[in-house]
């Protein structure tokens, strides 16, 4: 169906509306400000009165609503019409993604092996309870109806705009073609790859009882306390994330190495990549914009949370290197038939036994 992601959204947007109208008319339910548990966590929303805050959740989301049926009904609207509905629905699923969610995402996804190699054990001894609070749920649920409402967006402004609503495709997007992405993607992924290592030494370093930015009686605290254990399953994540970022760069992130019995020399589906980064990247923005707001702000400029500085250039810098990974690989479009950019000039044959090239070469 040609508005399914539109009519998608837009139901999203309207069961979560009248969600938030509900509390608005009960005056319970807000899950942020001072109703959230844990808002000295560096929430965003931890100074949003509940009756002031249900009633615009409601009246945002409802209006998101009616904005996306009119983007359904419209496959040709008048340039005011175009600019103001796209206009609300990317303001709408910006802060659905990284103003609404905090820090706590980042972290769950930072603790998620630990919680589940650790479970059937009982450790780390923490109440299940604490972590999945209501709060952590809507922040979920914000982030899903955030990238709906990303993908009806797109594919209404393609739409309108004469290029292929699947794609996005025009024929003359040089800077799109895998040639173009493999030279400008490359310098973005080294960035963000390195960001991360940063923030793994840091990390790795305290639990290897080195000191790296702290004092030394801080870190006898952690030891005490068990939290060397988390820093170096933090350092861990954060050093697997840093390598499988190389990988948008490297020819086992497109096939997969020998030693992967079963699947060795298959091509890496493009969205085992592209997804999981493209959900980091959503999570560190987020992240980056709760902490820069918070009160303690200020604690950023200290030793141990010095690495957290580099958070918005590393969402960027991922995203964008997720991008290029995207177009270096992506096949020719199944809806239009245009193949990317650039590659109208290569041969339609090749000799046997030679593969073509994907744009990794320049790697």
């Amino acid at each position: 169906m040609k508005d399914a992601k539109l009519l998608t959204a837009a139901g999203w947007a309207a069961g979560y509306g009248t969600l938030a109208l509900g509390w608005a008319i009960t005056g319970r339910g807000f899950p942020y400000g001072p109703n959230d548990p844990d808002n000295d966590l560096g929430s965003t929303l931890r100074s949003v009165d509940p009756d002031v805050g249900s009633p615009v959740f409601a009246a945002v989301l409802l209006t998101t609503a009616v904005a996306l049926l009119i983007a359904a009904g419209t496959p040709a609207p008048s340039r005011p019409v175009r600019y103001a509905v796209l206009g609300l629905l990317w303001l709408v699923a910006g802060a659905l993604l990284i103003v609404v969610p905090d820090t706590r995402l980042l972290a769950l996804a930072g603790y998620a092996p630990m919680l589940i190699i650790g479970l059937p054990f009982g450790w780390p001894p923490v109440d299940y309870g604490d972590i999945f609070t209501w709060t952590l749920g809507n922040e979920v649920l914000s982030v899903l109806g955030g990238v709906l409402i990303v993908r009806a967006a797109l594919a209404w402004q393609r739409r309108t705009a004469g290029a292929c609503e699947a794609c996005g495709r025009t024929g003359g997007d040089d800077w799109t073609s895998p040639q173009a992405a493999a030279r400008w993607g490359r310098v973005v992924t080294l960035i963000a790859a390195v960001i991360p290592a940063l923030y793994a030494v840091s990390r790795l370093s305290w639990a290897l009882g080195i000191p790296l930015g702290i004092d030394s009686t801080f870190l006898g605290e952690m030891r005490t306390e068990g939290i060397l254990v988390a820093a170096a399953g933090l350092g861990s994540f954060a050093l697997a994330g840093s390598v499988l970022t190389l990988g948008l760069i490297q020819r086992w992130g497109e096939r997969f190495p020998r030693w992967m019995i079963g699947l060795a020399g298959r091509p890496v589906p493009i969205r085992l990549a592209t997804v999981p980064a493209t959900v980091v990247t959503i999570l560190v923005g987020a992240a980056s914009v709760a902490l820069f707001t918070a009160s303690d702000a200020g604690n950023l400029f200290s030793g141990a949370s010095a690495p957290a500085l580099m958070w918005p250039l590393w969402s960027v810098t991922l995203g964008l290197a997720t991008y290029a990974y995207h177009l270096r690989r992506r096949p020719p479009c199944t809806v239009c038939g245009r193949p990317a950019a650039g590659e109208q000039d290569q041969p339609e044959s090749v000799p046997e036994g030679v593969v073509p090239s994907t744009g990794a070469g320049a790697y």
